[in-house]
């Protein structure tokens, strides 16, 4: 009978514990334009996320391989069993902190972050694969959200040349029905990107315990993701609906429509190439562009400003609470 080692039992729990912490903090990024618009509920909103994000977590795993052995590669971490724990710690830390101020920066670069500072204080800064981190994760992380911006405005742009004439209630009744799709577009596209990153952090693990040879996904690891990050988007993260849907620019339907669509095309695209985007930055700034196509000042660039700042600070931060979570794991004889 295989025996299964507390330590691991206990990282998968903590991985787990992690998806639904991404999944609240990040409900925001499905729900808040809908909610915010009040086509929806929240009840119904939330609900409809959530069931999405788990259908969304089943339909690949580029980026989970991504996660697995494109940050750290496992032949440099084998033998280190706290390191994805610690990886975790630097990352759920991140989550709350950023979930309580109610900012919403990225999960999954908190989780990368803390990845990235685990390692390195494992086996030094030669630990990362800094090749595959420059063109699966920071390359992404400049062209994500400028790619948001972009499609946002465009997007924006061509809706108001296309009912220039429409009166507004008309227009407004209309996508009322269309951003209920393009909502479900966004979740879908949340639980594609956004739960396989924890697939990833666990099949490390297992790699590491030498419970499997390679990161390939087992079904119970996609399941048991899918599950968490459905279960911690149905919790929601009101918070961060209020920052996304009012703060930054005061949205109609139309504009979630447009900013929905613009953010789910581009982290589906992501996705497909493996690449662990942060959803949250993509949606915000598919929200800047679209309040942008009306009027620069229709923006409150002074909260867009927080969220750069926030954004800036997560693989650093996170990265260096899970380096001095590893020497404290260390230190008490975890390893």
């Amino acid at each position: 009978m295989l025996e299964i080692p507390l330590l691991l039992i206990f990282i998968v729990v903590i991985a787990l514990v992690f998806d639904f912490t991404n999944g609240a903090h990040d409900s925001a990024n499905a729900i808040a334009t809908i909610v915010s618009t009040k086509v929806l509920s929240p009840r119904t909103a939330v609900i409809m996320a959530a069931s999405l994000n788990l259908f969304g977590a089943f339909l690949g795993t580029e980026v989970a391989q991504t996660v697995g052995s494109g940050i750290v590669g496992p032949e440099m971490v084998t033998g280190c069993k706290i390191l994805v724990l610690a990886a975790l710690f630097g990352a759920i830390f991140w989550n709350l902190l950023t979930w309580y101020l109610g900012i919403p920066s990225s999960s999954s670069h908190a989780l990368i972050g803390g990845l990235i500072g685990a390692a390195i204080a494992f086996k030094g800064w030669d630990a990362p694969n800094y090749a595959s981190i420059g063109k699966k994760v920071l390359i992404p992380l400049l062209l994500s959200p400028l790619a948001g911006f972009l499609v946002g405005y465009l997007i924006m742009v061509a809706l108001t040349w296309m009912f220039v004439k429409a009166h507004p209630r008309t227009v407004n009744t209309a996508f009322k029905k269309l951003q209920i799709l393009s909502s479900a577009f966004m979740a879908t596209s949340h639980g594609l990107n956004d739960a396989q990153k924890t697939m990833g952090i666990i099949t490390l693990a297992l790699v590491i315990f030498q419970m499997q040879p390679d990161v390939s996904i087992p079904f119970w690891v996609k399941l048991s993701c899918a599950l968490a990050m459905g279960l911690g988007t149905a919790m929601g993260g009101w918070k961060i609906v209020k920052t996304m849907g009012h703060k930054i620019f005061k949205l109609e339907p139309v504009h979630g429509f447009a900013a929905e669509t613009a953010a789910a095309a581009v982290i589906m695209g992501a996705s497909s190439m493996g690449a662990p985007i942060s959803t949250t930055h993509t949606i915000s700034t598919a929200v800047i562009g679209v309040g942008a196509s009306k009027r620069f000042s229709a923006v409150r660039w002074g909260v867009a400003g927080n969220l750069v700042v926030a954004w800036v600070l997560t693989i650093p931060a996170s990265g260096a609470v899970a380096a001095l979570c590893f020497y404290a794991l260390d230190f008490i004889g975890l390893q």
